[in-house]
């Protein structure tokens, strides 16, 4: 039988949906598995994890393929040194304060990585993706909240703590609303799922016969960041005037990662990249009211969709990534 490559397992972790899949170094993904993160009920996500890699491994090795480590993304800040990931995990809570990456060696006899999603994503991206060659990118992921990830220069930015690159929790408007982080007018507020829907909420609360209301059957908490968009597009000024502010204040990000880092590439990604892509020009011209010209004018600004295969790619980008600065360091 034909030798077959080796492959990482790979596992995005997210609020509702576990993904786990063997990757080759190029980036394929050969096997996936996906299932509901709560599927073992509540506090079960970890156990419910390791099942599904167990799967996976054993798929790989059936098919003849050497699994040589493992690669997660939780949604979550992660602080590598200390190997734990942080106490902020409010769609998976039962991650907080775990040492995830220990437990992976243990279980499966293997090298094992963990970071926060975002940080793979965008180690995914410079590796296999839409960043290929740049040394210098960021990726926003704007899908229910607003992560970020930083390759500067080649390397990842984590920060002293694990916090570094949480860009979706800085202020965009100084007097702006409490965010849920504990901070206040943070990117989230405006440019996430969550933070879309919920300040549709607020402006149609108490308005029975408002256009956003009566789409929703009437329930103020069937309001959704797809249908603010839909029915921004529709004309109707509540929803149109949300979704300006959306652009607006993910230009204002833009402006500052521009002038703040001046990478190759900035990749907006997630859900509510799909529904900004028809609004790339606006988004852009936000933007450049906030960038220096000359330095926005270099930058690849890129809307691009993603999906659980191009996550899983990143939670295997970290597993390349970590393994090739162990080797730097010997």
């Amino acid at each position: 039988m034909k030798k077959q490559p080796p492959v990482v397992l790979a596992v995005d972790v997210g609020g509702t949906t576990i993904a786990a899949g063997a990757v080759t170094t190029d980036g394929e993904v050969l096997l996936e598995e996906r299932v509901p993160t709560h599927r073992d009920g509540p506090g079960h996500a970890v156990e419910c994890l390791m099942s599904l890699l167990d799967t996976v491994r054993d798929g790989a090795e059936r098919l003849g393929h050497e699994v040589t480590g493992i690669g997660a993304g939780v949604p979550g800040p992660v602080d590598t040194v200390a190997g734990r990931i942080c106490e902020h995990v409010p769609h998976v809570p039962e991650l907080a304060g775990r040492a995830l990456a220990a437990e992976l060696r243990e279980r499966f006899d293997l090298p094992a990585f963990v970071d926060n999603d975002v940080n793979a994503l965008a180690l995914g991206e410079g590796r296999f993706g839409a960043g290929r060659g740049a040394r210098s990118l960021v990726v926003l992921a704007a899908g229910t909240g607003l992560g970020a990830g930083i390759v500067l220069d080649g390397r990842l930015v984590r920060g002293a703590s694990g916090f570094g690159g949480e860009l979706g929790h800085t202020p965009v408007k100084f007097d702006g609303p409490p965010c849920w982080c504990g901070g206040r007018g943070c990117l989230a507020l405006y440019a996430s799922g969550r933070g879309i829907a919920e300040s549709a909420q607020a402006r149609v609360a108490g308005h029975a016969e408002a256009p956003l209301l009566r789409a929703a059957g009437g329930d103020p908490l069937a309001i959704t960041a797809p249908l603010v968009f839909r029915l921004a597009a529709d004309g109707d000024a509540v929803a149109a005037a949300v979704v300006e502010e959306a652009c607006q204040s993910m230009g204002a990000m833009i402006g500052t990662i521009v002038n703040g880092l001046n990478p190759d590439v900035v990749i907006i990604t997630g859900g509510v990249a799909a529904a900004l892509a028809p609004l790339e020009t606006r988004l852009l011209k936000a933007a450049g009211e906030y960038a220096f010209p000359r330095a926005l004018a270099t930058t690849r600004v890129l809307l691009l969709p993603g999906d659980k295969r191009t996550t899983m790619r990143g939670a295997a980008a970290l597993v390349f990534y970590e393994t090739m600065r162990q080797e730097e360091s010997r």
